[in-house]
């Protein structure tokens, strides 16, 4: 070939995959390959620049280049090497075809030689059939050692939010790890869709790495991604992470079921009256409703259902009937001392707690693991399949993540039962403070359940603790304290006489206040 029609494409690649780390940069490709055109006498018509990997075909600027070579614009290609060129069976058999039917002239290489004749393409689909076998090796090693680290219980991929890639480890993001937990929290409450969290969280300034917004697709993979509560899901098996989880076990199963149901939201951009939806009607049942009238809230039923014959009621005249109920499942403030002491007291004693179901849950443990192991010789050995012994391990993992918190529930049941107990006795405290706002009134809703106005009167059910200081209405007479204040009353008298109150029972009568 004549050297004036010696007209070649310059291609230069690097990506930033793993195989292609020790490659030379594309400033250096290309001024090594513009010296050798400079040798080579040859005429250079354009010059590509890809960043863009080739394993797979699908390249845009070397699709280019081949089309215009195909329309006749050049006849030879200058690259640093033939695995710059093509590391799939598609791109360089393409190279190849293209030689075969004289589009391609000449391949030139600084360090391969390489010409047209069936030598010389022959041992070009050598190179090209080495860089497609050096791709292979190297992604089957590097899914080797990913799986090798999720048997060791580490996250082998970049570190979802929340976490942050340390150590070759993931740990806590201590600045994002307490949003994904009220992520969760708020759509297990049920009254959130995905749209709203992701309104509200994003406010929040919670993003992506990448520093872009997260979408709703975003937060449904968030709460769907097991690895919040220790456990990992790759490749559709669950393995057990040893990373801190940020929730627990039971939150996660509790938003899978929300999310199963597909709750509805609240409704959004009504007035923010103290009492909406608060109160049912008591005679029909229909939800209470807030209006103003003359600058004045008034309470209604909605009487959507059937013929009520119910009436308006001043939000003043509710306050004061909840003020009212209040008091009735309140302690004097001198009690509520007293038995926070006492608590205090039990909290000391009751330090060293029984063993028994510990060392239970720790063998169930154990036995689960045993069960793991054996069904992974089952899969080995080929008498279960690959489906069967996923199915499997993953309900044993689950149980056995469930048992581990149960467990670590334990270890703390004597703190979390006096905690409870303390802070019941101390919501107690702020209940009997006077005046009604939305953070009372949230206290309010944890005394009991079907809050109902009727004849102006507020009526509700007592429940947990709070129904034993009502004492199902049991009263000493005109004072109507109940039954059960009664009973520390006698217990304080008890105590000033001389006798020993039996204050032990305390923590276990307020142990379920709260939930």
């Amino acid at each position: 070939m004549n050297n004036h029609t010696r007209k070649f494409f310059i291609y230069t690649r690097k990506s930033t995959d793993t195989e292609d780390r020790q490659v030379r940069s594309i400033s250096d490709q290309l001024a090594e390959l513009k010296e050798l055109a400079v040798k080579e006498q040859i005429d250079v018509v354009d010059i590509f620049v890809e960043k863009q990997t080739a394993k797979i075909p699908g390249r845009p600027v070397f699709d280019e280049m081949l089309l215009r070579i195909e329309q006749n614009e050049a006849n030879g290609i200058l690259a640093w090497h033939p695995d710059r060129l093509a590391r799939n069976s598609v791109d360089g058999g393409k190279i190849i075809y293209l030689l075969d039917t004289g589009k391609i002239a000449e391949l030139k290489f600084p360090t391969f030689w390489c010409d047209t004749t069936p030598q010389g393409k022959f041992m070009l689909s050598i190179a090209f059939s080495q860089s497609k076998y050096y791709v292979d090796n190297l992604s089957e090693n590097i899914k080797r050692g990913k799986r090798n680290k999720v048997k060791d219980g580490i996250w082998p991929q970049m570190s979802p939010l929340g976490y942050i890639n340390k150590g070759g480890k993931i740990v806590v993001d201590e600045n994002i790890a307490p949003l994904i937990k009220k992520i969760f929290e708020a759509y297990s409450s049920g009254s959130f869709t995905l749209r709203q969290l992701r309104d509200k969280f994003n406010e929040l300034g919670l993003k992506r790495k990448s520093g872009k917004e997260l979408a709703v697709s975003n937060y449904q993979k968030l709460l769907k991604n097991p690895i919040y509560t220790g456990l990992m899901l790759y490749n559709g098996e669950i393995h057990e992470g040893k990373h801190e989880p940020i929730i627990t076990k039971k939150l996660f199963d509790s938003v899978q079921e929300v999310m199963m149901r597909k709750s509805k939201p609240h409704s959004k951009g009504l007035k923010p009256f103290l009492y909406r939806g608060f109160f049912r009607c008591g005679e029909c049942g229909c939800f209470i409703t807030t209006e103003t009238q003359k600058g004045h809230n008034y309470l209604r039923c909605t009487k959507r259902k059937n013929p009520c014959s119910q009436k308006y009621t001043r939000e003043e005249i509710i306050t004061s009937e909840i003020q009212k109920e209040i008091k009735k499942v309140s302690l004097p403030d001198d009690w509520a001392k007293w038995m926070l002491t006492e608590n205090e007291k039990d909290k000391l004693v009751e330090a060293q707690s029984s063993t028994l179901f510990a060392d239970k849950t720790k063998a169930d443990i154990s036995l689960l693991d045993s069960k793991i192991e054996k069904l992974m010789n089952a899969y080995l050995e080929n008498a279960l399949s690959l489906d069967e012994y996923r199915d499997m391990k993953n309900k044993l993992v689950n149980e056995k993540q469930l048992l581990k918190e149960k467990l670590s529930a334990f270890e703390q049941k004597a703190n979390n039962r006096f905690e409870l107990t303390e802070k019941f006795l101390k919501y107690n405290m702020e209940l009997a403070n006077e005046g009604i706002n939305e953070e009372k009134l949230h206290l309010f809703k944890k005394v009991g359940s079907n809050f109902i106005i009727e004849a102006r009167t507020v009526l509700f059910e007592p429940r947990g603790a709070w129904r034993i200081l009502w004492g199902e209405c049991r009263t000493d007479g005109a004072s109507r304290r109940p039954y059960f204040w009664r009973k520390f009353e006698f217990r304080i008298l008890a105590e000033r006489v001389g006798f020993e109150p039996t204050v032990t029972l305390l923590p276990r009568w307020f142990s379920r206040p709260l939930h």
